[in-house]
């Protein structure tokens, strides 16, 4: 699915179910908080913290979906085209790093 779609998607359901965006700041803010909620998942069931039993059942997948739709959200209401904010990074970082990664002597242990 194109970025673009994802989007639209998110814009149409802002317009019919979710009345109207949040302002960018506490948009900012709720994508702090969903990134926090990604992270205590990760440091808990992927880190060296033990993760408590009313965590264990949390969706990686479900808090990761947040993240997105939120910056999704940011996305339309700033004007930004995420497609092409996408696939010109992904061009930048192939030029850049092509070579940088493969000679890296950490990743090859």
């Amino acid at each position: 699915m194109e970025i673009t779609t994802l989007q639209n998607q998110v814009d149409e359901w802002i317009k019919t179910v979710g009345v109207r965006y949040f302002n960018e700041l506490t948009n900012m803010a709720m994508l702090t908080e969903e990134v926090g909620e990604v992270a205590r998942i990760i440091a808990r069931r992927y880190g060296e913290q033990s993760e408590k039993e009313s965590d264990k059942s949390k969706d990686l997948g479900e808090e990761l979906a947040d993240v997105l739709f939120v910056t999704l959200c940011l996305a339309n209401q700033t004007g930004t085209d995420l497609q092409s904010a996408f696939d010109k990074k992904m061009k930048v970082k192939t030029e850049r790093d092509k070579d940088r990664h493969a000679n890296n002597e950490k990743l090859k242990k």
